[in-house]
């Protein structure tokens, strides 16, 4: 018996082993045997679900109640923004606004914009948790430059002061319906105009600038972020390493800024990642410098070498042990409402008709 099959035995034995380091992605609407043998290898933590994991409610929760059956404790996130980026959208789910919106209404009125941001993440968190998602990969804290494309209208505003405090309300609302959050993208994506999806974005302004501005939000949001995606972006004045692979960038992170929650890096499989080699490689990279939790999202046959390679090669255990504590601190720590005890909660119905209205605005 090898040391995977160990792995797997004392995983069958004791479901409620540690959180893995990986987070992957599943194939369809219904797990298939890859995906359970993926689920329930012990260096998975997390799974996350597209559009192309979802037909209608009814079969969202059939299928993560199927993923958190094959794996107790694992963390199911999707990214569930608002506007051109919410991966579910029928079916009874609300149709909410792109964060610009929220800016934008911030200049006209300030208190009516924090009590609208709190209702969108109310209403964002509740409805993915009566569905048995546990975490949202939000919010978007990049400055809106007016440069990027891949951005756009899922910056709330120009200015680090209102993002931030468009994005605690928001994290406040999420808080309500019992899910953390996740600020992206460290230091910030909003002045480069490439897409780390499909390219190797640079941005050549110098440590003071970014820190000034961009990551600005991270500092002044404190403990109410709960996880942190830094971006594929190359800042050749701070590091040569994008700084999801930046030691510098990631210590920064935890020691100036003070951030006790969950680094994920940002999907492996994006070419922002290439530079750092395979999906392997840039596993290995990220994971030692800093990160708590890797993705691999759209490529099942690379999330299996991730897992077959990644296996001997893992940080040291005591950052394993702390990283696999910050994982298991996002989940859920009070129960969801079910989809028809929400649709009769009246704060919910409150929040429902507030998000609706400034997205049809």
């Amino acid at each position: 018996m090898n040391e995977l099959d160990n792995q797997q035995l004392a995983l069958t034995a004791n479901p409620l082993l540690p959180a893995g380091p990986v987070m992957l992605d599943v194939v369809g609407m219904a797990l298939d045997a890859d995906d359970l043998r993926r689920i329930r290898h012990p260096l998975t933590g997390g799974v996350i679900l597209f559009a192309r994991n979802y037909k209608n409610r009814e079969q969202l929760v059939a299928l993560t109640s199927a993923i958190h059956a094959a794996r107790p404790g694992v963390i199911i996130a999707v990214d569930h923004e608002g506007g051109r980026v919410q991966r579910f959208r029928t079916d009874g789910f609300t149709h909410l606004p792109p964060m610009r919106a929220l800016g934008r209404l911030w200049d006209h009125d300030v208190l009516e914009a924090t009590r609208v941001a709190t209702d969108v993440g109310f209403v964002l968190g509740a409805e993915l948790r009566a569905c048995g998602v546990d975490l949202s990969f939000t919010p978007v804290l990049d400055l809106d430059f007016g440069e990027s494309g891949v951005i756009g209208d899922r910056a709330f505003h120009r200015d680090p002061r209102v993002v931030t405090l468009l994005a605690k309300s928001l994290n406040h609302g999420l808080a309500l319906a019992g899910m953390s959050n996740c600020g992206k993208h460290f230091p910030g994506h909003g002045f480069v105009r490439a897409d780390s999806h499909v390219a190797v974005p640079v941005d050549d302004r110098t440590l003071e600038e970014i820190l000034g501005e961009d990551a600005a939000p991270y500092e002044w949001l404190g403990l109410s972020l709960g996880g942190v995606m830094p971006a594929h972006v190359i800042y050749p004045k701070v590091d040569r390493h994008p700084a999801g692979f930046s030691k510098k960038w990631l210590s920064m992170l935890r020691k100036k800024f003070g951030f006790k929650g969950v680094i994920f890096s940002d999907d492996l499989s994006m070419e922002g990642a290439s530079v750092a080699g395979s999906v392997v490689d840039g596993a290995h990279v990220a994971l030692k410098a800093g990160c708590d939790m890797v993705l691999i999202c759209n490529a099942p046959d690379k999330a299996d070498a991730l897992l077959a390679g990644l296996d001997a090669n893992l940080p040291g255990a005591e950052q394993t042990v702390e990283s696999a504590k910050r994982i298991a601190a996002l989940a859920p720590a009070m129960p969801a409402m079910d989809w028809q005890t929400l649709q009769q909660d009246g704060r919910y119905i409150a929040a429902k008709k507030s998000a609706r209205a400034l997205t049809a605005a």
